[in-house]
């Protein structure tokens, strides 16, 4: 694979420049849901890419308060989903657990460069699928749910990984200067 679409990790960073990261993220990945809300293409690709930021510059036990951050911020602000916005608390164990399986395939996949974008929003989008297909199926969701949990995702995922990857590629052209 050339050097143009593979990520070498892992990053080095001082532990001041990792806890200044994951203030910017969790900033980031709390308040532009919160603030925001809308439209769900541009939240949830910041969020994303908030998320494959984490697994490129962050350790692990940074991961779970970006993982749930975002959600709780939907929650907060309350008028996301107008009046479906209380569905939310029934997707958010399988929310979180999407953003984790997104950064962990991530991670176990960045040698695979850009593909690992892909595949990593690949899983998140067929495990939210999933269960808004079981929810829905059991009356449990609208079918509203079906687009947001669904293709929704995947494109969000898919846009967030490839800005995380411009960042990641320019921020390693910026210190190979330095």
């Amino acid at each position: 694979m050339d050097k143009t679409t593979s990520l070498v990790l892992p990053v080095t960073l001082s532990e001041l420049t990792k806890f200044l990261a994951f203030l910017a993220l969790s900033i980031l990945s709390f308040f532009v849901p919160f603030a925001f809300g809308q439209p769900q293409w541009l939240v949830g690709t910041i969020v994303n890419a908030c998320l494959f930021l984490s697994a490129i510059y962050l350790p692990k036990k940074y991961y779970i308060p970006l993982i749930i951050l975002p959600s709780l911020g939907v929650l907060a602000r309350g008028a996301v989903f107008g009046p479906f916005t209380f569905f939310i608390i029934y997707f958010l164990p399988f929310i979180w657990l999407a953003n984790l399986l997104l950064v962990l395939v991530f991670k176990k996949a960045i040698s695979l460069g850009i593909f690992s974008v892909a595949i990593s929003a690949f899983a998140k989008f067929l495990f939210l699928i999933a269960i808004a297909n079981i929810y829905f199926s059991f009356n449990l969701a609208p079918k509203l749910f079906l687009q947001t949990m669904g293709l929704n995702q995947l494109i969000t995922a898919l846009a967030g990984g490839l800005i995380a990857f411009i960042i990641f590629k320019i921020y390693g052209q910026f210190n190979a200067r330095s």
